[in-house]
């Protein structure tokens, strides 16, 4: 997409720089400006369609099973999807049948795209329904699948199907959306919805400093002085080959790699690259959700043999989407990266009130 200004229609990494006010140039302020006004016209809009399901004038519905929501205050990545695969292995651990609901992005009812395909891949024999009409899609994997607990995925702003518990991700690295609801900034709605949740983890704890913590839980305090608070980061377990062979992280140390994404938060990716060790020699962002194509592919490993490299990584989003779109060359070791969810602090809270779920929903 252009990221000319007057053509309005920018691409993500050109989006986020004029937001977050790091473009100071002039055309990007009075872009600012425009998008505020359009900000706060939006956030009326979702404020008073909250305040209609906090009165019950729009209904919101019930099924006959559990119901967990991922889901964040902010657009773009946030690791929610971590944080689904997690909770699926651990109901499953607890002997509870469980299925995802998610939405998908841009796709009709049962077609598989990145997020869904990548839950579907990581979560072994848990289905996932993908469905925009989740309230359809929770019947559907109660009468198909017997699911006696739904995890609904990126559902925190959907309040059609009724659930017992919110978990909110927070991303370390942009937490609040730099502070302004969409499109002038990140929010989706007001942090004070904070309020509906049930628990928050914050996520990527490990790419900031101690006090960014610290602040970002003074501020969850100050809406919701009792919600429980877990602490995360996205730990970086070994890359994975078109081959299906293993790479330990200490084996791509020092060599030069050339990453790539299209993810809502690509900072955050490189970051943890850089932070594991790895030479990173080159990098290309796309947009969240890209949908890759033969081209694309093929102008990255040009790129990344401009650039040296002998190893091209992504993640595993991306991965669903490029392995077999990629030229077959023996010049690269083409990969992605396995990454999970790792709890540092507050497991104890979160588990305790998923425990608590649970033995309501065991039959």
């Amino acid at each position: 997409m252009a990221a000319d200004y007057g053509n309005i229609c920018l691409n993500q990494e050109t989006y986020r720089r004029i937001v977050s006010g790091e473009d100071r140039r002039f055309a990007a302020g009075m872009l600012r400006v425009l998008l505020r006004a359009a900000g706060l016209l939006y956030g009326v809009v979702v404020a008073v369609r909250n305040k209609l399901y906090d009165l019950g004038v729009l209904k919101s519905y019930s099924v006959d099973a559990g119901v967990i929501c991922v889901g964040n205050l902010t657009a773009g990545g946030t690791g929610k999807t971590p944080l689904v695969i997690w909770l699926c292995r651990y109901l499953e651990q607890k002997g509870l049948k469980c299925a995802v609901l998610t939405r998908g992005y841009k796709t009709s009812a049962g077609q598989m795209t990145d997020e869904p395909a990548l839950l579907a891949k990581a979560c072994g024999d848990v289905p996932v329904i993908v469905n925009s009409d989740r309230v359809m899609g929770a019947r559907k994997a109660i009468e198909k699948h017997h699911a006696q607990i739904l995890i609904l995925d990126d559902g925190f702003q959907h309040r059609r199907l009724r659930r017992d518990m919110d978990i909110v991700a927070i991303d370390a690295t942009c937490p609040f959306g730099y502070g302004r609801i969409l499109p002038a900034g990140l929010l989706r709605e007001s942090i004070h919805s904070l309020k509906r949740a049930g628990a928050v983890v914050i996520t990527r704890t490990n790419q900031v400093e101690p006090e960014c913590i610290q602040a970002i839980e003074t501020q969850i305090r100050k809406i919701a002085s009792d919600l429980p608070i877990a602490k995360t980061v996205h730990q970086l377990n070994y890359a994975l080959t078109v081959k299906n062979e293993k790479i330990a992280l200490d084996e791509l140390v020092g060599k030069p790699v050339f990453a790539f994404c299209g993810i809502g938060n690509p900072e955050a990716f490189f970051l943890s690259l850089k932070q594991s060790g790895l030479n990173l020699v080159g990098t290309r962002i796309f947009d969240d959700h890209h949908a890759y194509t033969e081209e694309d592919m093929k102008a990255l490993f040009e790129r990344a043999g401009r650039c040296g490299a002998g190893i091209v990584l992504c993640t595993q989003k991306d991965w669903v989407k490029s392995a077999l779109l990629a030229p077959k060359t023996k010049d690269f070791v083409f990969a992605h990266l396995a990454m999970e969810l790792d709890f540092v602090e507050g497991f104890d809270k979160i588990s305790s009130r998923l425990d608590e779920l649970i033995e309501k929903n065991k039959m």
